[in-house]
């Protein structure tokens, strides 16, 4: 016979989501794990499969998450506008104290690079592939834009943001905001 789960599947990715986010896939121990859900290894393993399974839920439930934030500005058709919202927007849901754990996905990216597991480059990919559809949609709402300064500005954005989320590890909030409001002055 079966046993019950004795807890909420979501709510303890989402324990080890933020664990991974702060401390990293590597650094993220299985005793950490534990301890942090709430539920013993057997628990884990026969959920998740093992560390990595836990990892991939975890990455998927950070993009649920981070999804809401685009989701707020999906429909909106103030343009460059919309996407500095978004560079603001994400700046405070990075923040765990003064100092973020920047973007968990472009955490995961530096951390495992070429080494990462297919599913976890796979989740990688189509992260990226999404925030750079976000930025294209909105910068085709601003007029007289062609096509190659569209992309060149896409390109532009996704690295900006790449640095942006390394940097809310480390730099205040209105450190964070002057790179912001420089970085939309040159678009």
């Amino acid at each position: 016979m079966a046993r019950t789960k004795q807890y909420n599947e979501t709510e303890v990715i989402e324990k080890a989501m933020n664990l991974f986010w702060l401390h990293g896939y590597e650094m993220t121990s299985m005793q950490m794990l534990e301890k942090e859900m709430g539920i013993n290894k057997f628990s884990i393993y026969a959920s998740f499969g093992n560390k990595n399974g836990v990892f991939l839920e975890s990455l998927k439930c950070y993009k649920q998450k981070l999804n809401q934030l685009f989701d707020q500005l999906d429909n909106s058709v103030n343009g460059i506008t919309s996407i500095k919202q978004f560079f603001y927007d994400f700046v405070d849901f990075s923040k765990e104290t003064e100092f973020g754990k920047g973007c968990l996905l472009s955490n995961t990216a530096s951390e495992l690079g070429d080494n990462a597991d297919d599913k976890i480059k796979h989740i990688l990919t189509s992260f990226t592939t999404d925030v750079r559809s976000f930025f294209i949609h909105h910068l085709q709402q601003t007029q007289n834009m062609s096509k190659d300064i569209i992309e060149t500005q896409t390109d532009y954005l996704i690295i900006a943001m790449f640095g942006l989320s390394s940097a809310t590890r480390i730099f205040s909030k209105k450190q964070l905001e002057h790179y912001i409001e420089g970085l939309f002055k040159n678009l």
